[in-house]
């Protein structure tokens, strides 16, 4: 593959809700462009952005991939992201290294649930954005409604480019509505189709629409609108010209339309990429820190180099690979890169541009280039590497935290020793992860953002690395909060032979917001606690709190203010104020009305409206609150708060009360009090455990 400037190169993501077919259509589109020897298929398990076993496997996907092309003397770069809510992850993380998206929006269900939140995920980075609508050849696929739903989601400016040429399985090619001529296109063809007359029927509609097109292109700009009023139309140049502008600041959404499967569409949609989206050099600088002082870059070939890694795939035989960005600067192989995080000198040995899997050599990548590179030592996703003189580091992707969470162990005591190291190599490549120990029940605990992504997880680790473990029911992460303020004394005092250990504390403990977390401040005067004592005093508050008084989950939303004490000359330790710090806990435990926290999670369900009714009741008997509810093209969209202790099973439910038909997602919101009833089970549960809140001090 030929070396391309940043002015030749497009960065593009493709997002949207499960099973629109964005996969698909990247096969497709390497097909159409001649990097791929045969149309490929998904339900054939051979789409090459889809190379992970359990991608494969369950024909969806769950990592970030990247795909390159050439297309019309540029390079395209595809970057194909998940679209089931438990993965949504992988796509934010992959829209840091896009510089324009296209959403790919189902030709038969039009825009659902995971449309609306990775239309999000790109309007937060400001990405331009267009529409291709897909699976128009199938049965009850209908451009006209999925154009309706993508006005009603996202309003007027998203505004349509193709009229497609036939209806459902007679649906056979395009008409340009930029350029006003007619495309053909053969089933299963090479994408790029015949020239033909616009079909009659369609030559009213075409014309409308075409002028629509015109209009609103020149509505943005003072220029073209003076044209449009004057000659009444615009030459096509000035169209192109003006959508390109338009496109580029988010002032239109292009809506595409074709067939991924049956390759339709496709190479006008790289036609589009290349004429109309923005090469990644437009971005005139990217900014960054060092030594908490701002720094930036330009994205110039000029620069100092800078990469930013934005995708790490373990892959078990050829090791770690990495995905990155080259930022600034030209990166060569065998380049030799500072990583900013862990200071580790990393060799950039072999760089290649990537079709999934497959890796393609390359002598060089310029400035906004998308690349691949095996086996650098320390370096993983969100870190950036630089050249020594010239240090930077680029702000990473906040990953939402893990909702749910299971025990799980080996199932052979061989298996214990090697499940550590298997998980760390997943962790790599799923941030949104965790993997640790309780130390209250000393189980080892799997963290992750629901059911399947848990599945699929425990799947990775029997096939991957050949790992059987057992997973026990998930547990909620409880907190623990108190009520009301307490003023307390700690005190700690033990004679020994030598010195003896003397601390003593005033402490004033005083409920927070929830979401605070914990606050610490020093009210001490005169020096009654030498400061020395203070930061000793905070960590055993801190400790104590990791469990709390009433079933051993960590107590948070407090704030802990030490305001007198004394101490010995001689006696007086770190050791001793953190234990008296400790009491002084404890005895505002007994005040201070210590009450349960739950994590209430913000759910959004998605089913047919005939369902509706029984979903309200079945939320409102899990204890949630219908937050809101809207009705799109005959589905229910049911907003509400529901406890994450009544969702560990929803999955299945909600699978057997809509016979399939449902989907949901769900995410963190807030931590609330824990109604009594329930409080009083988890208390008794853990009592009956053998849970202590606190370990007795010795004597």
């Amino acid at each position: 593959m030929k070396v391309y400037s940043g002015t030749e190169l497009r960065n593009v993501a493709l997002v949207g809700h499960l099973h629109a077919g964005k996969t698909q259509l990247a096969a497709a589109l390497l097909y159409t462009a001649g990097a791929l020897s045969r149309l490929t298929k998904v339900d054939d398990g051979a789409a090459p952005t889809d190379f992970d076993d359990e991608e494969r496997a369950r024909k969806l996907s769950i990592q970030a991939a990247l795909a390159v092309l050439e297309w019309n003397k540029h390079k395209v770069n595809l970057l194909d992201t998940p679209g089931f809510h438990m993965f949504l992850h992988e796509a934010q993380g992959a829209l840091v290294a896009a510089d324009s998206a296209v959403v790919v929006v189902d030709g038969v269900a039009g825009v659902e649930v995971q449309t609306e939140k990775t239309w999000n995920l790109c309007a937060a980075r400001q990405l331009p954005c267009a529409f291709f609508v897909n699976k128009l050849d199938r049965d009850r696929a209908s451009f006209s409604e999925a154009l309706d739903s993508i006005h009603k989601a996202f309003g007027r400016l998203a505004v349509p480019i193709h009229l497609p040429i036939g209806d459902e399985r007679e649906f056979s090619g395009l008409v340009d509505l930029i350029t006003m001529k007619a495309y053909s296109c053969r089933a299963d063809g090479d994408g790029k189709g015949r020239e033909i007359s616009i079909p009659p029927y369609l030559a009213k509609e075409a014309k409308a629409a075409h002028e629509v097109l015109v209009e609103m292109v020149a509505e943005g700009n003072d220029e073209l609108l003076d044209e449009f009023f004057r000659e009444g139309t615009l030459p096509i140049p000035h169209i192109v010209d003006g959508l390109r502008q338009a496109f580029r600041e988010r002032r239109l959404f292009p809506v595409l339309a074709g067939s991924a499967l049956h390759n339709i569409g496709t190479a006008k949609l790289l036609d589009f990429l290349v004429d109309i989206a923005p090469s990644p050099v437009e971005q005139t600088t990217v900014a960054g820190s060092w030594d908490q002082q701002p720094v930036s870059r330009k994205i110039s070939d000029e620069e100092p180099v800078s990469v930013f890694v934005f995708k790490t795939f373990a892959d078990p035989f050829a090791g770690r690979i990495s995905y990155f960005r080259v930022v600034s600067g030209v990166l060569k192989a065998d380049t030799h890169l500072i990583n900013g995080l862990t200071q580790a000198d990393e060799r950039f040995a072999a760089i290649g541009a990537p079709i999934g899997k497959a890796i393609t050599p390359i002598s060089e990548l310029r400035a906004g280039d998308l690349g691949a590179v095996a086996k650098l030592k320390e370096t993983l996703t969100g870190h950036t590497l630089f050249e020594k003189t010239h240090p930077i580091l680029y702000p990473p992707v906040t990953f939402p935290e893990p909702s749910i969470a299971y025990a799980i162990e080996a199932k052979s005591r061989n298996d214990e020793d090697k499940i550590g190291v298997a998980m760390h190599k997943i962790m790599e490549e799923d941030p949104c992860l965790r993997f640790d120990r309780d130390p209250q029940t000393k189980e080892f605990l799997l963290h992750g953002n629901g059911q399947n992504h848990i599945d699929v997880t425990v799947a990775k680790l029997q096939h991957r690395y050949h790992i059987n473990v057992v997973l026990h029911a998930p547990k909620v992460p409880y907190r623990e909060t108190i009520r009301t303020p307490a003023a307390v004394q700690g005190r700690h005092k033990k004679q020994t032979g030598g010195h003896g250990q003397f601390g003593d504390c005033w402490v004033r403990f005083e409920a927070l917001p929830r979401g605070a977390g914990f606050a610490f401040a020093n009210e001490t005067f005169g020096g009654s606690v030498p400061r020395q004592y203070i930061p000793a005093i905070e960590k055993g508050i801190v400790e104590a709190a990791s469990r709390g008084p009433l079933a051993g989950f960590p107590l948070v939303d407090f704030r802990a203010v030490v305001y007198d004490g004394s101490y010995h000359d001689v006696d007086s330790s770190e050791m001793a104020f953190k234990q008296a710090a400790r009491k002084a806990f404890r005895a505002a435990m007994e005040v201070a009305k210590p009450a349960l926290l739950e994590p209430l999670m913000r759910v959004e369900i998605q089913a047919p409206i005939d369902y509706a009714g029984d979903l309200i009741s079945d939320c409102n008997g899990r204890r949630g609150r219908v937050t809101g509810m809207e009705t799109r093209e005959g589905t229910q969209i049911i907003r509400a708060l529901v406890p994450m202790a009544e969702m560990l099973t929803y999955q299945n439910d909600l699978t057997a009360k809509t016979q399939g038909r449902g989907a949901y997602s769900m995410e963190f919101d807030h931590y609330d009090f824990l109604p009594a009833q329930q409080a009083e089970k988890i208390v008794a549960a853990a009592r009956a455990a053998g849970v202590h809140a606190h370990e007795e001090d010795s004597d």
